[in-house]
């Protein structure tokens, strides 16, 4: 029974194993944990069913809005209504302030899907700033805001930004000259340079009483952003804002972060009630010293502040051998004076040293010094001792006087109104792939467009994904310690083969002992025999009973006579 479940503690731990290497591969491509998945299109559903297809069977149709839009793109005809900003970039030296980045529309370089074209980011370490006009300006009333598009950093990105502006509708609003100073009222999208990874959404919020604009920073995703940068895949980038003053941020239909207009971003909106007052000053007789020096304290008379902290060890003794004539070093006896040598310019030759031959077999040489050791005797310099300051009134801070500049915007929703979208980007990588525009006010439109769209790329990616064996070769790359999960994994089916198949030397005793159980055949005089000696036996069991009776009858009986008596019934 010990065999039996030692050899099913092997099996669940192989199986503990290969179900931690399949989870491994599952974490690649489902890294974001706390992620809340949303509801996907029923017919995006329907289309990731058959994911064995290849790209060339994918039938492309140019997406179609189902619902109310203000804005949709799919750059698959021409480039209409967008315009190239012709301006230049302020604070920044004029050999690199004009925006003529370049901008062309194409298909993808991998995972192509036959027909549909993306807007594409040419040029390296250039200023790009292109626009268009929305179908309608949004108003934020009491509809919610969904913006939402397509992004594949196709040569991966080192250091640049993905993300759009929604720009504030403004009479003077001209697209020619949109540059980083046009207002705008949202920015949104994915930004990295160097090892920061960062999903952008800040929007700008005016401030009621002096009607300046002030701009406010959601705060981070908390999930690992970085394979949306480098797996060279399309990203759907979702931004939902809603009337009850909260937001999400979605990647790939997942949230990726969501909060509070009011509390989840930074600076606050609204100003704190009180401040510290700026004209208040810290009294000049404020003690903020919790200890002080004790007055009282007096140094003891024996405190010797002269005695070193460490002295020569009395009771050290020099070791037996030392050579106190003999120096460490000594000149290289194997040296020669460099024929280029000029005594006059460099002065007197000396031959390098090397460590004297005689010291290695011997404690030491030259003269022999007593080691230091730490004076029993040393105190240091006296400090008297701290105690708690009577006067100590804390630490000091200004007092709180009402703030002047308060306000109290309880529906920072309501923005200023928004006109145009815009891409204004710097960045040191090519080839950043834009596509499939939408802004709307329904979750259901803009699912329906991410599946018609976005969707289908998903599929010819999956379809074109490696097999197992090199999706468990570039997990091991990235996560060196998987081999040994490998090698386990295949080690495992052997052992326990073995476990389970190698004969066993209790098995053959179990089987001796079997065979010794089953009965023999007896013949009649056998029989008669064993029968005789059963009653010889019985007979002998007789007498036995009665010497023993005898023996606790007889209470006098002497030790040495109770003694032979015992031996007698033990020979019978």
């Amino acid at each position: 029974m010990s065999r039996m479940h030692f050899q099913w503690d092997w099996l669940c731990l192989g199986v503990l194993i290969i179900s931690s290497v399949t989870a491994e591969i599952e974490n690649e491509e489902n890294r974001d944990t706390d992620v809340e998945v949303e509801d996907f299109d029923k017919q995006f559903e329907d289309d990731d069913v058959d994911k064995d297809k290849s790209s060339l069977e994918v039938v492309y149709q140019t997406p179609k809005p189902t619902g109310e839009v203000y804005f949709t793109e799919t750059f698959d005809g021409i480039l209409d209504g967008w315009v190239l900003s012709k301006t230049k970039k302020e604070d920044t030296d004029d050999n690199i302030a004009k925006y003529d980045g370049r901008w062309e529309v194409e298909e993808l370089k991998e995972n192509t899907v036959p027909g549909d074209r993306g807007l594409v980011l040419k040029s390296m370490a250039k200023h790009h700033a292109i626009s268009a006009m929305l179908t309608k300006p949004f108003i934020f009333d009491n509809k919610p805001l969904i913006v939402q598009y397509e992004v594949n950093f196709q040569e991966g990105i080192d250091c640049g930004g993905a993300y759009i502006k929604l720009l504030s509708r403004s009479d003077d609003l001209n697209l020619e000259y949109f540059f980083d100073k046009t207002p705008y009222t949202i920015m949104f999208g994915p930004d990295k340079c160097g090892e920061d990874y960062k999903l952008h959404f800040i929007f700008r919020h005016k401030n009621p009483k002096t009607g300046e604009y002030n701009e406010k920073h959601a705060k981070r995703p908390d999930v690992d952003l970085k394979k949306f940068y480098s797996d060279k895949k399309t990203h759907l980038y979702t931004l939902v804002l809603k009337p009850d003053d909260t937001f999400e941020m979605l990647i790939d239909q997942s949230v990726v972060s969501k909060g509070s207009l009011l509390e989840d971003v930074v600076p606050p909106v609204n100003p704190p009630k009180e401040i510290e007052d700026p004209n208040d000053k810290k009294p000049d007789d404020w003690d903020e010293r919790p200890k002080i020096p004790d007055p009282n304290a007096v140094k003891p008379d024996d405190w010797d502040e002269d005695e070193p902290s460490e002295i020569e060890d009395p009771d050290a003794v020099k070791p037996e051998g030392w050579l106190d004539d003999e120096p460490e070093y000594i000149l290289d006896p194997n040296a020669k004076k460099p024929e280029d040598w000029d005594e006059e310019m460099d002065g007197e030759w000396e031959g390098p040293q090397i460590p004297n031959p005689k010291c290695e077999t011997v404690p030491g040489c030259g003269q022999w010094v007593r080691p230091m050791m730490n004076n029993p005797n040393y105190k240091g310099k006296w400090k008297p001792p701290m105690i708690d300051n009577p006067n100590y009134q804390g630490i000091w801070s200004p007092q709180k006087i009402s703030n002047p500049d308060y306000f109290e915007d309880l529906h920072p929703f309501e923005m200023t109104s928004v006109s145009a979208i815009g891409l204004e980007l710097w960045s040191m990588t090519s080839d950043i792939y834009f596509d499939n525009f939408i802004i709307c006010s329904e979750k259901e439109v803009a699912d329906r467009w991410a599946a018609d769209g976005w969707g289908l790329k998903k599929l010819v990616a999956s379809a074109n994904e490696p097999g197992m064996f090199t999706q468990l070769v570039t997990a091991a790359e990235d996560h060196p310690w998987l081999w040994v999960l490998y090698i386990l994994t295949l080690a495992l089916p052997v052992g326990l083969g073995v476990l389970f198949c190698w004969p066993a030397k209790k098995i053959d005793e179990d089987i001796d002992l079997k065979k010794a159980d089953i009965p023999k055949s007896i013949s009649k005089g056998e029989l008669e025999q064993e029968g005789q000696e059963l009653e010889d036996d019985k007979v002998e069991l007789e007498e036995e009973k009665e010497n023993k009776e005898e023996i606790v009858e007889d209470g006098k009986m002497s030790k040495s006579s109770w003694f032979n008596k015992y031996q007698d019934v033990i020979r019978t």
